[in-house]
């Protein structure tokens, strides 16, 4: 329909007659909204302002990671029909095959709910014409047979015969909705963890943040990793998933009129240390080799105001 709809465009029998007119009166409204609706379906984007901006503080994206080689930006999408949202957002490194961060909004109060568990991938790291909705490999290798899913993101098989947890940065347990729970199962949204780390002290650091901001009406969440020099998950022979060697996490919670009312930050080393460092947005920044007076590298105006 979309190749129709461009053709009939370009089509050089409409013309300039009271029914050409008309025509093309019609169908440029037409073609208009079919371009939105095939623009707004696309989950690989250019600029994470066009589709999903609404889980970065002010709608404003960080500076942070953006020049990071090999980089791509997600916004994550999930479920089927009228059910397919964006859930959250995450700028993806394809050369290390992990995340330089996922970005995402915790509602307030926070309600129960049940996880997926079900692992899925990124179809559009595949092929950029494929769906937008992360799948399952194995259906992705029933509808697309013969074709290398991982050439850019990392898959189960990565994983299973290593020491390393599928470390989630944002996480299952800080959403309700069970379709926002079941959409932090993409591989592209966990880094290889430490288990000691991920089972302990910083699934305890992710419990204490949802304590800390139980004030503010939703908080506005990064969090990333620092890839290593040169440690991997190797499979096969070939060097497969970047082992980070540290975490950290960002936050900004805001109240009812939405103005700033806690920013805090925190570090852990990608290790049996099993130690959460918890930080102020400041010190973070110089964690991260952010330059002090540098504004908006992680929330606009380092939310201030």
């Amino acid at each position: 329909m979309m190749c129709l709809c461009l053709l009939g465009l370009q089509d050089s029998s409409v013309s300039l007659t009271p029914e050409g007119s008309s025509r093309m009166q019609t169908l440029v409204p037409l073609c208009a909204l079919l371009l939105l609706l095939f623009s707004a379906q696309a989950d690989v984007v250019a600029k994470f302002e066009d589709n999903c901006s609404e889980f970065f503080y002010h709608k404003k994206v960080p500076k942070w990671g953006e020049s990071t080689d090999g980089a791509v930006r997600i916004c994550q999408r999930y479920g089927e029909g009228s059910n397919s949202k964006f859930h959250f957002a995450t700028l993806y490194d394809t050369k290390h095959r992990i995340a330089v961060y996922s970005a995402y909004v915790i509602e307030l109060p926070m309600n129960g709910g049940q996880d997926s568990r079900l692992w899925l991938i990124e179809p559009q790291l595949v092929d950029t014409t494929w769906k937008g909705e992360m799948e399952e490999e194995r259906i992705l290798k029933q509808e697309h047979s013969g074709i290398d899913l991982g050439k850019k993101q990392a898959l189960n098989e990565d994983y299973k015969e290593s020491v390393f947890d599928r470390g989630h940065l944002n996480p299952n347990g800080h959403h309700s909705e069970n379709h926002k729970r079941a959409a932090t199962y993409t591989l592209t949204n966990v880094v290889p963890q430490n288990h000691k780390l991920n089972t302990e002290a910083w699934r305890k650091y992710e419990a204490k943040l949802l304590t800390k901001i139980k004030s503010c009406t939703k908080a506005f969440v990064l969090v990333g990793a620092v890839p290593s020099e040169d440690n991997w998950i190797v499979k096969n022979n070939v060097k497969s998933v970047n082992i980070p060697d540290f975490l950290w996490n960002a936050y900004c919670c805001v109240d009812n009129n939405d103005k700033p009312k806690l920013r805090g930050a925190a570090s852990a080393k990608n290790s049996e240390d099993n130690k959460v460092n918890e930080l102020t947005l400041d010190q973070l920044k110089e964690f991260l080799k952010i330059p002090k007076e540098a504004e908006g590298v992680l929330f606009d105006k380092d939310c201030t105001s």
